[in-house]
């Protein structure tokens, strides 16, 4: 699949660099995926061929289930669906054959302790890039109801693939603590917010290291090297779960 779009100029480290390249995915689904393809080679490893599922598989997965799949969606696959290590660390993009309707939703990603499914409207499934919904499960399952979660399935990628890409803990380049000096985040410079304010995600950027916070509670980082980890650890005192 061909990804065109605005000419990067510094690396990725950069936070002007890495800010634009984030709004500019956020407007336009081609920019997510060229964004997404020079996030994976700086902070994880390239994208390259045989990363992407055979269109015949998407076939394949659209005739299982009777809807076709948004374009969004069979461009993400092509594109990187074979990567575990981008998409599949903590709350996974299912593989094609996983795909499932349910409750008048096809659901593409669940929680890794089946807390929650990420999905797209079947009302919306014929959009290119439809909205996003979220269902998390609750001990009163006639209670439970699909909730906005992004209004294009781009963008909920582009988040899906930074949160999984920063859960990678393989390489021996990821840590994570309860994040108890929030104080220390103002040594990282902020990026731009990809999901509603009310989720509760942000993310910052250091000298060689990118950092995830969820709920202002969960520190998750990933250094580009072991040093740049280590100066994650020593600015930001907690119980590092790999330090």
């Amino acid at each position: 699949m061909a990804v065109s779009g605005r000419q990067y100029g510094s690396a990725m480290t950069d936070s002007v660099e890495m800010a634009a390249g984030m709004r500019a995915a956020l407007n336009d689904r081609n920019e997510a995926w060229r964004f997404l393809t020079r996030f994976a080679a700086e902070w994880r490893a390239p994208v390259g061929v045989g990363n992407g599922h055979d269109p015949a598989v998407l076939d394949d997965t659209e005739a299982r289930l009777g809807v076709r799949l948004p374009a969004a969606l069979r461009e993400i696959y092509g594109l990187l669906g074979r990567r575990d290590d981008l998409l599949r660390n903590q709350n996974p993009l299912l593989r094609p054959e996983q795909l499932y309707l349910s409750k008048g939703a096809m659901v593409y990603q669940t929680e890794n302790q089946g807390a929650a499914e990420w999905g797209i409207l079947l009302d919306d499934i014929t959009a290119q890039d439809p909205p996003t919904a979220y269902r998390p499960s609750l001990a009163d399952a006639s209670a439970e109801r699909w909730e906005p979660w992004t209004a294009r399935l781009s963008v909920a990628v582009l988040d899906l693939v930074m949160s999984e890409t920063v859960e990678y803990d393989r390489d021996g380049l990821m840590d994570a603590t309860d994040l108890i000096d929030k104080q220390g985040l103002a040594e990282f410079e902020p990026l731009p917010a990809l999901l509603p304010d009310h989720l509760g995600s942000a993310w910052y950027l250091g000298q060689g290291v990118l950092l995830h916070v969820l709920d202002e509670a969960w520190l998750t980082a990933r250094g580009q090297n072991p040093e740049a980890l280590d100066s994650v650890r020593v600015v930001m005192a907690g119980d590092w779960i790999n330090g």
